[in-house]
């Protein structure tokens, strides 16, 4: 997505999830992704946007991994919610736990997002936050973005109108989106699968990184909707 990892990003953009996921819809259509229904995958605010893209283009998608998305209302609150109230409160002249710019903030942001303590050398984390510094204003556009009306319940407002077969995988120690989110979509779609792991904070991908790609594989092949399966029965 447009201004994450390695990418370039739109000036001005909008970066409510409607608007990203038009400029999905706009990356898909170029390269021509969507010949054949594909399986959609999102993380986090990714997994917001991802289930509204399959809610508007059903025909594009014939499965989709929700990993701890955002856009619900979760019936428990964690302890960046607590941290998210102080915020609001403040007015955003505190700083946002998910910005860190100095190592501190780093160190306290990986906390929050994983359950595993990962011992990180004081350079790296120096290094993490120098590389993150000169985009904060632009993250923190994003942030107060996806916090507006339009977007705060993005995903929950589309559950009842997705119709691809959906998974979702959460972590049970996830301090940032509670765990019991997956019930709210569970309750949605009784259809879907859900997975939930132990010992797995927020970051899923990077705590079980190998655990997450096993499951989100198994789904897709339960589904007889990769290439192979359809070739045998066509």
């Amino acid at each position: 997505m447009p201004g994450h990892e390695g990418t370039t990003r739109t000036n001005p953009g909008d970066y409510s999830i409607q608007g990203q996921v038009k400029r999905i819809h706009q990356f898909v259509e170029t390269i021509r992704l969507n010949r054949k229904p594909f399986h959609l995958v999102g993380t986090a605010m990714g997994g917001n946007v991802a289930g509204v893209y399959a809610a508007s283009y059903p025909s594009e998608i014939c499965s989709i991994s929700l990993i701890c998305p955002t856009g619900i209302r979760y019936p428990c609150q964690t302890k960046f919610d607590n941290q998210l109230q102080d915020l609001e409160h403040s007015y955003y002249t505190l700083s946002i736990p998910l910005i860190p710019s100095t190592t501190e903030e780093m160190e306290d942001m990986l906390r929050l997002c994983s359950h595993v303590r990962f011992k990180i050398p004081q350079q790296i984390l120096q290094g993490l936050v120098d590389v993150r510094l000169p985009h904060n204003d632009f993250y923190q556009e994003v942030f107060m973005e996806i916090l507006s009306t339009n977007s705060r319940y993005a995903l929950q407002e589309h559950l009842n109108i997705i119709t691809a077969p959906l998974q979702v995988i959460w972590g049970k120690q996830d301090q940032v989106v509670d765990v019991s989110g997956a019930a709210v979509v569970a309750n949605a779609l009784p259809g879907c699968r859900v997975d939930l792991l132990e010992g797995c904070g927020h970051a899923v991908v990077m705590e079980k990184p190998y655990r997450t790609a096993k499951l989100i594989m198994e789904f897709i092949v339960s589904l007889g909707t990769t290439s192979d399966s359809k070739n045998k029965h066509s």
